[in-house]
């Protein structure tokens, strides 16, 4: 073994004859002088080098990488937007009937390359054959209805009853599932019971039998999805509450004298404000098919009311000679859906403390 001498490096370095590209390096002796003391300050040893992120603005950021969930609050804010301003586009109402303009093919002037040419299943221009000027973007009804109007009118009625039975089985489940984990012992041994027996009955014979009692309408509708809606909502609620009311925070809240009150809204709701959030993401779309499939069985919305099962119905029957009328709502109530899915996937991803990197 020889030794070669490198002139950059004071470290000798050993080479191997019998292994000509083997080297070893032969360390060279530790002295104080090879290390230098890093400048320390002490008025900075407490001090934080990153920025300081909140949970909710970590749940964002998430949040934002997620292109699916991105892709469909646009989508849904374009449906909503369109939900408010659609019915007052053009000078119809979608009440306003007309027999001379029965089942009219949609008509876009500048689409007609898109097949909106006012065009039947065989290929005849019903706008000239009738000498109509005025042109209808989703066709009409069998009733001249301009469709529309009433696609439009629709989503915007079942949208609303959908938020609206949200909201409050967001508001019962909660102060019943807090309420019930809070006090524990026999206040939720009783309060459990009511709620099994509400479980055990199956939820669209409730809301049938509902339905059947009072009037068919937006209000009962409403009240019928509540009847039962909320307990997936308060068992969600429970179950968080009773993990958490045995923390460490809570207790040492409790041991400085905090009221209950003050335990309920400022330690124990926020923390649950995460499955929450993803429940109601989850109702939403659950409301929106319970009314499509109330009217579309006819215990819903009655025609001439307009809502996307009532659409649905109405297209269904003449889907065999008039495909435009079930196509439009069809497509609408399918995209809600899937995007309010969508969204409460992205919700339970980012508010989950381990999906954080």
């Amino acid at each position: 073994m020889k030794v070669e001498k490198n002139t950059n490096s004071p470290t000798p370095i050993l080479q191997n004859k019998n292994t000509p590209h083997h080297f070893e390096v032969v360390p060279k002796e530790i002295t104080d002088d090879l290390f230098v003391r890093a400048p320390f300050d002490s008025s900075k040893q407490e001090e934080i080098s990153a920025p300081s992120i909140s949970f909710w603005r970590e749940a964002f950021n998430r949040l934002v990488k997620n292109k699916g969930a991105i892709i469909s609050i646009i989508i849904l804010f374009i449906l909503s937007v369109m939900a408010i301003i659609g019915p007052s586009m053009n000078e119809f109402t979608y009440r306003s009937q007309n027999i001379a303009h029965t089942n009219l093919p949609p008509k876009i002037s500048g689409l007609e390359w898109m097949g909106f040419n006012g065009k039947d299943t065989n290929g005849v221009n019903q706008y000239e054959v009738r000498d109509i000027t005025t042109n209808y973007w989703f066709g009409t009804d069998e009733f001249g209805r301009d469709l529309w109007t009433r696609v439009w009118k629709g989503t915007q009625i079942s949208l609303y009853i959908a938020l609206v039975a949200a909201f409050l089985d967001l508001v019962i489940g909660v102060l019943y599932g807090g309420l019930s984990a809070f006090y524990g012992g026999r206040v939720d041994t009783a309060m459990q019971r009511i709620i099994e027996v509400l479980v055990g009955i199956p939820n669209l014979v409730v809301i049938i039998l509902f339905i059947l009692i009072l009037d068919p309408g937006i209000t009962s509708i409403i009240l019928a999805m509540v009847v039962t809606g909320w307990v997936g909502m308060a068992r969600v609620v429970r179950g968080q509450i009773f993990q958490l009311k045995s923390q460490e925070f809570v207790l040492a809240s409790r041991t400085l004298g905090a009221s209950n009150n003050r335990l309920i809204w400022k330690h124990l709701l926020p923390n649950v404000m995460g499955p929450i959030i993803v429940t109601i993401m989850f109702t939403i779309p659950t409301a929106i098919f319970f009314e499509a499939f109330l009217s579309f069985i006819g215990l819903g919305l009655q025609a001439p009311q307009a809502s996307l099962g009532v659409l649905i119905e109405d297209g269904y029957k003449a889907m065999r000679f008039f495909t435009y009328k079930l196509f439009f709502p069809a497509i609408i109530i399918s995209a809600t859906m899937i995007c309010f899915n969508l969204l409460g996937d992205g919700l339970r991803d980012a508010l989950d403390p381990k999906m954080r990197k």
